[in-house]
This record gives structure tokens, sequence and C-alpha cells, in this order.
């Protein structure tokens, strides 16, 4: 049986204690849950519920541990019945590698009741052409927000190292990796940024997000204050960000002297390029596998304290 099949039984055979009574996938029925609170701008508390999934063969002592940001859809009924941020082949690829995954579902996701308090005000006319004036910087303060109150909780877990977290985000959970990483928050010890952005529509104006000039200066700011190493990976064929403006983004944040690589993957063959990070692991894991090499151990393959599993890219 491949490897990431007899990974996937393993997690839906482990017990779910405290288990969120949303409605998950099948790969992902079984990870545990917790409430938390995270404190906003407004000075009130909102509830977010935080799924997390321990690696099979974890040993006794506590592991390291990655914090998945999940992107924003463009539906608010979508956005309600979100119950799990991470996708299917980014939770075995890191259980693979004896990282426990942590996934909250932000404040405004997963619930018809809660305020959307990462909304930016972006707007399409019927033309494509973006209008209005969106802010940037509203979502990913919101995004750091929950970032922050996923690192306090991890911090009273015994089975998380809590000196030992990736920060790794998709489309806006890519920005709130570079938003949080800008923060030098305790215990991370680096991120990767998968698609990382905000405003774009592919139905609207595929392949042109809405001021990406905004988000370049909101990009550049962050350079000058983010000291982990981190990598940005996009596909050539991001139809939200088109292929040149992520560059721009990266360059605009790597004058600021942070240690970061930027990836930029071949077109995904069905089209779906912004979506990358769920696809099979040959168009991504290299890139991340490399950098987590340089990060050394326990995230370097060749020196980590648990055995490294093989994943077969046809196995999700």
């Amino acid at each position: 049986m491949r490897v990431a099949a007899c990974l996937l039984i393993a997690v839906l055979a482990w017990a779910a204690d405290g288990a969120w009574a949303g409605v998950r996938p099948a790969w992902a029925a079984d990870g545990q849950t917790s409430t938390i609170s995270v404190h906003e701008a407004s000075g009130d508390d909102a509830r977010m519920v935080v799924v997390w999934f321990l690696p099979p063969d974890r040993g006794l002592g506590p592991v390291p541990v990655v914090v998945f940001s999940h992107g924003r859809d463009a539906s608010a009924d979508d956005r309600a019945n979100l119950s799990v941020g991470v996708s299917q082949a980014q939770l075995l690829f890191w259980l693979a590698r004896g990282v426990a995954v942590v996934s909250p579902v932000r404040p405004g996701y997963g619930d018809r009741s809660a305020d959307d308090l990462e909304e930016a005000g972006i707007r399409f006319d019927r033309a494509g052409r973006c209008v209005g004036r969106a802010d940037f910087r509203k979502t990913a303060d919101a995004t750091v927000r929950s970032v922050d109150a996923t690192l306090q909780w991890l911090r009273s877990q015994p089975w998380a190292d809590a000196s030992e977290v990736l920060l790794v985000g998709q489309s806006v959970g890519g920005l709130a990796t570079v938003a949080a990483g800008a923060h030098a928050l305790p215990g991370v010890v680096g991120y990767v940024n998968f698609a990382g952005g905000i405003g774009g529509n592919a139905e609207r104006s595929r392949g042109t997000s809405c001021d990406p000039g905004q988000l370049k200066k909101l990009y550049a700011g962050y350079g000058r204050t983010t000291t982990v190493p981190n990598l940005w990976v996009y596909a050539l064929n991001d139809e939200f960000w088109g292929p040149a403006v992520p560059r721009a983004w990266h360059a605009a944040f790597a004058r600021g002297g942070s240690p970061t690589t930027f990836v930029q993957a071949p077109a995904v063959p069905d089209g779906d390029g912004h979506e990358l990070s769920r696809h099979t692991f040959s168009m991504w894991a290299p890139a991340v596998d490399n950098f987590l090499a340089r990060l050394g151990s326990p995230w370097n393959a060749a020196t980590a304290p648990r055995p490294v599993l093989r994943l077969d890219p046809g196995a999700f």
C-alpha cells in the first residue's frame, strides 16, 4: 500500500476527543479541535476553531509544528462552510515528515453568525476593473492576530515543540504568513508562502488583481522587519495574480534584506495555478524540501529525529 494512503488511514483512525461538529472531508474528519479566543482590533474577543493533527509516529516527546493559514473565498456562503483550512496534500506532506499540523479557521469563517473581520473592500465592476479603495493592511493585520492567538495556544500543548514552528499559508493565508513572519513572533523559525496575496478574482479579472501596487508596498514594509528564512512559491499560471506581479512583490520584499527565496513553479496542467499547494507533491515538494534542508534540524529530512516517509505523488 502506498505511504500516503497509509497515512490517510492513520489520520482517520485517530481519536477525536472534543471534535468540532463542523462537516469536514473524510480525510480530515478525525482532526482534533480546540476553540480559542482572538483579541481583535476593536477590543472584543472573537471565537476561533483550531483543527490539529499529530503525526502517526511521533514518539514520546513534543514535535515541530506547521501552522497552516487558509485562503479567502469570495463567496460568503463558502467562507461560512469552511471546516478545515489545510488541504489533503499539505496535511499528508507535513505528517509524513513527523510534523504536527495546526489549521486555525479564522474568525469570519466556518460560522454564519460571525463578523467578516478581514473584509478589505475589494470591488470589481462588470468590466472587471477594480473600483473604490481597498484596505489590504486591514486584512493582513486581522490575520496576524489569528496566527498570534494560535501560537499562544500552542505553547500550552504538551505535544507541541513551540520553539520549532513553521508558518505555511495559501493565498490570503500566504499574505497572513508573510505578515506574521514580519512580527518576530516567538517560536517561529521560518515560513512558506504559497501564492500569497489579496485582491484577485479569477472570474471577474483573470490574471490581474485589484491594486497590486498597494500590496507591493505592504510586502516591501514586511521585508524590512523579517529576519526568519522564508520561501515564496507561485505557479506560472496563477489565475489571480498572473506570472509577473508575484515576482515584483517578492523583489520589493527582498530589498529589505530578508533571507528569502522565490520559486516560480511551472504552469499547473489543469489551469488552477493559484491552488498549486493543493496539487500533486511533485509540483512543489522539491522546492519545499530544499528550503527545509536549509533550516536544519528538525526540519531537514537528512537529520530529522523521526523517519521521513516517501510520498506517492498520485496518492491523493
